[in-house]
């Protein structure tokens, strides 16, 4: 005869002769729980066909256990494009490390100059927290979330004189193993296309980059120094500009791989060879990186793991309230363009 269905964790607490929190913590794998009563409570829930009502649950602690993953994608259409790969390579390291915690994801792609947009989704219990991986107006996001004491990590350096959760790229490092790279092959005339010149990350590079220059005995060229916005297209044009006016550039440090791309493809269209006439060298070694033609020898900063720290370090700050900062070292990654 088939065991009675247990609809309620109260049924289950009964049968096992234990208090329902004590069902609740076994069957959410807690350290509180032995291992031996975890055994006996999960063996009577799988003989009595016993399956957690997810809604309830997270309703009686004020949870929603999803975390908001807050983006403001390229093209206003809300559409993503190939320059939001770095993030979709962060997110596939987000989800999966979420889901191993129990918790899901929402992807909030955000208008940047809409004030309200962190209350659409804590007033209303949809998120416990945000991932902020913007970089549209992210000091002013981040202002914010401060002023509502929301849980939030960011993705880049944290700024004084506030305290709250980050993961950064050590972006100086980058920036001199890129250069310095460059400078071994023998270049000299080596270009800088930059991010956006009032971001942290792309100031950091372009001091790691300047150091690598001294330190080489030579001078920084500001004739050599362009600044864009991460994407394909700005790489491109940025190169177009600096051959007009300096084309006996023979290397380039381009702040994305995405930049980089679009920096061969104009060398390409001027009969530029790479990295024979001209050495290209990217950032964040992206899923394409490898895939570029040719292929890109890029700065790492393990997205993997810089995606899996964003959601387990948000998560600690969550449930415990410890404030984590942590910095992903640099690492050279020689393919064929430079």
């Amino acid at each position: 005869m088939a065991a009675k269905t247990l609809k309620t964790i109260a049924d289950l607490a009964r049968l096992a002769g234990v208090s329902k929190s004590t069902v609740s913590r076994a069957l959410n794998d807690s350290p509180l729980i032995s291992p031996e009563t975890k055994a006996r409570i999960r063996a009577l829930a799988q003989e009595h066909n016993f399956q957690i009502n997810v809604s309830a649950s997270r309703l009686s602690r004020k949870q929603s256990y999803t975390i908001g993953f807050v983006v403001h994608a390229h093209q206003y259409d809300a559409c993503f494009s190939v320059n939001d790969i770095f993030l979709l390579d962060v997110l596939g390291a987000i989800t999966s490390t979420l889901s191993s915690l129990h918790y899901d994801l929402l992807v909030a792609n955000i208008n940047p100059h809409d004030p309200t947009w962190p209350h659409q989704y804590l007033d209303t219990g949809r998120v416990d927290g945000f991932i902020l991986l913007t970089s549209t107006r992210k000091e002013y996001h981040i202002d914010t979330l401060i002023k509502m004491q929301a849980p939030f990590i960011v993705w880049g350096t944290p700024t004084p004189p506030h305290s709250y959760c980050s993961v950064n790229g050590d972006n100086f490092s980058g920036g001199k193993l890129a250069t310095a790279h460059l400078l071994q092959k023998g270049r000299r005339h080596i270009a800088f296309l930059g991010g956006p010149a009032d971001e942290a990350e792309t100031q950091r590079r372009y001091a790691g980059y300047a150091a690598a220059l001294r330190e080489s005995g030579l001078d920084v060229d500001p004739t050599l120094i362009r600044y864009g916005d991460w994407s394909t297209d700005s790489g491109a044009e940025l190169m177009r500009r600096l051959l007009e006016t300096r084309p006996d550039l023979d290397a380039v440090f381009a702040n994305s791989d995405l930049m980089a791309a679009g920096a061969i493809n104009a060398l390409r269209e001027q009969g530029r060879r790479v990295p024979e006439d001209v050495a290209v060298v990217g950032y964040d070694d992206l899923s394409i990186a490898r895939f570029n033609n040719p292929p890109l020898t890029t700065i790492s900063q393990n997205l993997p793991l810089v995606g899996k720290l964003l959601a387990q370090n948000l998560i600690q700050y969550i449930e415990t309230g410890v404030v984590t900062n942590v910095t992903i070292p640099a690492k050279l990654v020689i393919r064929e363009s430079a």
